[in-house]
């Protein structure tokens, strides 16, 4: 029978988002106490956890005393250094482990992995400088996107290649970086797959969201999405495969393409998911509450449905939209905390019950 972690336990949170936020308030109600590590000062989730270690990510005492503090590690984001799970690996258990960050950190490492899997992915090549990148250019064809291998979300660290004039802008704008060519798909929708997998091995999927992307921004997640019947078990079995392979305990966010000739993984996320925040006003148990029970080792929640939701992320200037959102019916807003709005930046999200007429 596995342990899993009583009241009172403490979960320690690598980074202080509002990703770490929302699994704070999940452990709450669970009984648990959170203490978030972050280089930032005065971080989101930092108003609702019960202690913060502000700390650069390299200063191995801070982490050596922040794992003494601790009953179990997890991670709201998936660009942790190497250093930092190094120093911490030998202190505490991590959850998800090292291999589902080795393998998301890198795009090139993540493509393989899939591929190795059987798994249909875009179709890329490694590039190393701007000659590399005119022979995949050549290969791949164009549009094409040049992404770094690693860093970059929400449309950062990316420069679409349209034709052969744009080879030499969009390798300069990698800075050096090693990166990854990716050719177009030509797909009808983006759709996402959150799934969690517990110590036992159990694993539980919420219903495939349908996406919508502003600017290389996620802008709206609805459920549930415009998928066949054997789509959305194809979905659900193709991200409980990645789990597997992973051996991995917590929540995975599965990011797919729909096309004609089936599904295509556009991306894997270590981690709760922006288009997984439906889960919060649509399901019993939500996306948080899955990974603290998984990385607790509780059971995982039912990830059944019981309501149709669409979710908009609030992004900069939005947050003056809130309280006309509070006045509309079947409506939930969640704010993230953060002092200053920002074009691009995420302030919150609402969740938008859909009843049907009667």
């Amino acid at each position: 029978m596995t342990e899993f972690l009583p009241a009172g336990s403490v979960i320690g949170i690598l980074g202080g988002g509002q990703l770490g936020r929302m699994l704070s308030v999940a452990a709450s109600r669970l009984g648990y106490r959170c203490h978030i590590y972050d280089p930032s000062p005065e971080p989101p989730a930092g108003q609702v956890a019960e202690h913060v270690t502000t700390a650069p990510w390299d200063d191995a005492e801070a982490l050596a005393q922040f794992a003494a503090r601790v009953d179990v590690i997890t991670f709201e984001f998936e660009n942790i250094p190497t250093a930092t799970l190094d120093l911490l690996e030998p202190l505490r258990p991590i959850r998800p482990g090292r291999r589902a960050l080795s393998v998301s950190q890198d795009r090139l490492t993540e493509k393989e992995f899939l591929r190795g899997l059987g798994l249909q992915t875009a179709p890329f090549a490694a590039v190393n400088s701007a000659d590399e990148l005119a022979l995949a250019v050549a290969d791949l064809g164009t549009p094409a996107i040049l992404k770094t291998r690693r860093m970059g979300y929400d449309g950062k660290g990316q420069a679409r290649i349209d034709s052969a004039a744009d080879i030499q802008p969009a390798w300069d704008a990698m800075q050096g970086a090693p990166a990854i060519l990716e050719g177009f798909v030509t797909f009808s929708q983006e759709i996402s797959v959150i799934a969690a997998r517990g110590l036992t091995g159990e694993v539980a999927a919420f219903d495939p969201g349908e996406n919508v992307h502003e600017a290389g921004i996620l802008r709206e997640t609805r459920v549930p999405a415009r998928l066949s019947g054997g789509q959305r078990s194809d979905a659900v079995l193709l991200a409980a495969n990645i789990l597997n392979a992973l051996d991995y305990v917590g929540v995975l966010g599965v990011e797919l393409f729909v096309t004609k000739d089936g599904l295509i993984v556009n991306e894997i996320a270590p981690r709760v998911h922006n288009s997984g925040h439906w889960t919060q006003n649509g399901c019993s148990t939500d996306q948080f509450e899955q990974h603290i029970r998984a990385v607790a080792g509780l059971p995982l929640g039912d990830g059944g449905r019981h309501a149709d939701v669409v979710m908009e992320n609030l992004i900069g200037d939005d947050l003056n939209r809130v309280p006309e959102l509070l006045r509309e019916k079947d409506v939930a807003v969640h704010l993230y905390g953060k002092p200053e709005a920002r074009a691009g930046r995420k302030m919150g999200h609402v969740n938008r019950i859909i009843r049907s007429e009667r």
